[in-house]
């Protein structure tokens, strides 16, 4: 379902196209997100919202996964400190 500017409904999905991305928003959650296609968006989206909703996998092992995505934990600060915004 797609959302127009004078529909106002609390459910489906609104999109917004800008040069050559295609952004889908989840008018009840606010989430939001983009492909090059409408589709491509839309399955972009149907994931977010998985995600935002408890599915996906648990990490077990943080380094491990760190190191998987390109990141060294040793070069991590550790920094108990809250964050700056609370």
């Amino acid at each position: 379902m797609s959302s127009t500017a004078g529909d106002r409904s609390e459910e489906g999905v609104e999109f917004t196209y800008e040069d050559d991305l295609v952004t889908a928003r989840d008018i009840e959650t606010g989430i939001a997100s983009c492909g090059e296609s409408k589709s491509e968006a839309l399955a972009m989206l149907a994931e977010a919202l998985d995600l935002h909703e408890g599915g996906g996998e648990p990490i077990e092992d943080e380094d491990a996964f760190l190191r998987e995505i390109g990141v060294d934990p040793d070069d991590i600060d550790e920094d108990d400190s809250p964050a700056p915004w609370l």
